[in-house]
C-alpha cells in the first residue's frame, strides 16, 4: 500500500498560488506569480529530485493538473527525473467536470473521494504524490487520508493570493520527522498526520 505525499510550495504568509511563474495562475486578479524562482538553487533541486524518485503515482486537482499538462508532455529528455516520472506514472485527476484529458496516463477520479483515494492508495506502490493542489490537500486532510506533508517555506510574503490553510479547515495536528534549510533560505520540513490537536495551559 502506498504512502498518500504532499508536497506544497508556501509563502511565510502561507500564500500558495502560482510559484512556478508569473502566468501559471493569475486567477483572482493574482499578479505576484514566480515567486519561488530567485530561490532555487542545488540544496532544492536535490530535495525535489529525491521526491520524484519516490513516486509512484501522482493525484492532482483540476488546476494543477491543467498547468502540468500545459508543459511537462513537451518535456521528452528519458535523463530528465522530474518529466520522465510525470509522463510515465499513473496520473489520477480529481475533477467532476473533465471527460476526456489529453495527457496520457491520466485517469479522472470521480465519485466519493474518500473511497477512491484510499483504493488508489492501496494499489499504489511507492508514493501517492500530491503537488501543489492545495484546495484537494485541504479536502484530504479533512478526510485524515493524507500521510506526509513536505512543507517549503520560503522567505517571502506577498499579502495576496489563495492559502493553503484556510479558515474552516479541519484542526489537525502534525509530527514533524525531518528538515533542512537550503543555502538560499528556503525551510524544507516534513511532517506525518498526527490526529487531532491536543490542548492544555501554562
Amino acid at each position: 500500500m502506498g504512502k498518500l505525499v504532499s508536497t506544497l510550495f508556501v509563502t511565510l504568509d502561507g500564500v500558495h498560488q502560482a510559484p512556478g511563474g508569473p502566468q501559471e495562475d493569475t486567477s483572482g486578479g493574482f499578479t505576484h506569480g514566480g515567486w519561488s524562482f530567485p530561490f532555487g538553487d542545488d540544496d532544492f533541486g536535490r530535495f525535489v529530485t529525491e521526491g520524484f524518485d519516490r513516486a509512484g503515482a501522482f493525484l492532482l486537482g483540476r488546476r494543477t493538473y491543467e498547468i502540468f499538462a500545459s508543459y511537462w508532455p513537451r518535456m521528452t529528455d528519458p535523463a530528465d527525473p522530474i518529466a520522465s516520472r510525470l509522463n510515465g506514472l499513473p496520473k489520477y485527476v480529481v475533477s467532476s467536470t473533465l471527460t476526456e484529458p489529453g495527457w496520457p496516463g491520466t485517469t479522472v477520479v470521480r465519485g466519493d473521494l474518500a473511497e477512491e483515494v484510499t483504493a488508489l492508495k492501496e494499489k499504489t506502490d511507492g508514493e501517492l504524490q500530491i503537488h501543489g493542489s492545495g484546495a484537494l490537500v485541504r479536502s484530504l486532510v479533512d478526510l485524515g487520508l493524507l500521510d506526509t506533508l513536505h512543507l517549503l517555506t520560503f522567505p517571502v510574503v506577498l499579502g495576496t493570493g489563495r492559502r493553503v490553510f484556510t479558515d474552516g479547515t479541519a484542526p489537525t495536528r502534525f509530527r514533524h520527522t525531518g528538515g533542512r534549510v537550503t543555502g538560499t533560505g528556503v525551510s524544507l520540513q516534513t511532517y506525518d498526520l498526527a490526529g487531532r490537536p491536543e490542548y492544555g495551559s501554562f
